[in-house]
């Protein structure tokens, strides 16, 4: 693991030469490429210096750096800039942070990185956002964030206290305690978001520039879920005794956001509203604690990390042209951009779980988790799933028909923006592929 920590951390001296951009996407390309090889087993591998890397860490560290290599596709407007080699030491710098994230093994470190994680991401807001309003919405994250951590942080120091150590594997504790489960817990639900905390999430992606909504949908909403499956497994009994207040919440939320998605006016809005909805499937497929269901909410941390970074792609794309967000101007794209209604349509299709995507194998898996777990929640399946059905439809519906306000003139996508969307949509296909021919 170090030789890859060590070739992103001498990637920042490639920042003095000029007109760099290309050739940073180039050497993280070659780190995808080195971790696509890495020989995996059932348990931690290549444990060095209290980092290692197992097969949840593995997938989510290879859509960060496929997700960070697409921001700069994606930023094309940053490139044009002076302040270039700012915004990529901004993005290197939290591509490191992210990658310690998903492969240490000690609860200190983790809990550092992840409160570090905020810092890039706070400037990337801060320094290339759209509006004054950013300035509330960075505020909202970080009060967020920092509030549920410190219970964190406490309980952490207690698991140190009664067993000597602050490695994972090294700790199997019996706590029935509802304050230590909710403390232990609550700086991942956060960053999932769950219902009821999720306030954050919508304003910080509205105004965020392109590159913060990628790496905040893509990666960022992860960690929630990747620190979940870690403590759930250090304290199985004390998460099964208590995860049904928190699947309530959110099979309850759940429902409820994707109601809230079908009034809204600005399409990023609907986007981060929709992630909640999704994330909350997510999180009920770990609280079931069975196999299906952590597979499920993990497959489905992947196709959404790809699906809703391409639809705020999307957004972008059509924002760059209109400099609007808005339903009400973005209307009609059809016959404006007909070369981007194609990827309009398959990501809408991708987004509410339609097959062939690894977002309908994840949702299968999660629904028959759901299930086994309380027989009562095909109703609440059921629901959720006709609703974000609704809100993917309107979304392709109200922004792609309609009457267009200037409907002398269409624009046709560059060549950047179809490569950026492909990169996107390939994996989609390719991973559900893969699984059902393995499986097979």
């Amino acid at each position: 693991m170090m030789m890859i920590y060590l070739y992103l951390f001498f990637l920042f001296p490639v920042l003095f030469l000029m007109n760099c951009w290309y050739l940073i996407q180039n050497f993280i390309m070659i780190i995808i490429l080195m971790f696509m090889f890495f020989m995996m087993s059932d348990f931690y591998v290549m444990i060095s210096y209290l980092f290692s890397l197992d097969y949840f860490s593995y997938g989510l560290i290879i859509l960060t750096l496929l997700i960070i290599c697409l921001m700069f596709l994606a930023s094309n407007l940053i490139f044009k800039m002076s302040l270039m080699n700012y915004f990529i030491t901004i993005v290197l710098f939290l591509c490191l942070i992210l990658i310690f994230i998903f492969s240490v093994m000690n609860m200190f470190l983790l809990y550092i990185f992840f409160e570090l994680s905020l810092v890039p991401l706070l400037i990337l807001i801060f320094g290339w956002g759209y509006q004054p309003e950013r300035l509330v919405s960075g505020l909202y994250m970080f009060f967020y964030t920092l509030f549920a951590s410190l219970p964190f942080l406490i309980n952490i120091i207690y698991l140190y206290d009664n067993y000597n150590t602050m490695i994972f594997n090294l700790i199997h504790c019996n706590f029935l305690s509802f304050f230590f489960n909710f403390c232990l817990i609550f700086a991942f639900l956060v960053k999932l978001p769950m219902f009821f905390v999720h306030f954050w999430l919508p304003k910080a992606h509205v105004q965020a520039p392109i590159s913060g909504s990628m790496i905040l949908a893509g990666v960022l909403l992860k960690i929630g879920g990747y620190g979940f499956i870690r403590f759930m497994f250090m304290n199985e009994l004390n998460f099964s005794t208590y995860n049904y207040i928190w699947y309530s919440l959110s099979i309850f939320g759940s429902l409820l956001i994707s109601l809230l998605c079908l009034i809204q006016g600005d399409i990023k809005c609907l986007i981060a509203y929709s992630s909640v909805v999704h994330m909350g499937m997510c999180l009920m497929g770990f609280l079931t604690m069975s196999k299906s269901g952590v597979i499920g909410g993990y497959l489905m941390m992947i196709g959404h990390g790809l699906c809703s970074s391409g639809l705020f792609c999307l957004a972008n794309i059509s924002y760059e042209r209109l400099l609007s967000r808005s339903f009400f101007l973005n209307k009609g794209m059809m016959s404006y951009m007909p070369s981007m209604s194609f990827f309009w349509f398959l990501f809408c299709c991708f987004n509410m779980g339609c097959p062939p995507s690894l977002n309908f194998l994840s949702e299968i898996m999660i629904m028959w988790s759901m299930i086994v777990f309380w027989s009562f929640s095909y109703i609440f399946i059921f629901l959720i799933s006709f609703m974000g059905a609704c809100f993917s439809f309107f979304l392709f519906s109200y922004s792609q028909h309609g009457l267009y306000l200037n409907n002398y003139s269409y624009n046709l996508g560059t060549v950047r923006e179809f490569f950026l969307l492909y990169i996107h949509l390939i994996p989609l296909f390719t991973i559900l592929f893969f699984l059902l021919s393995f499986c097979w």
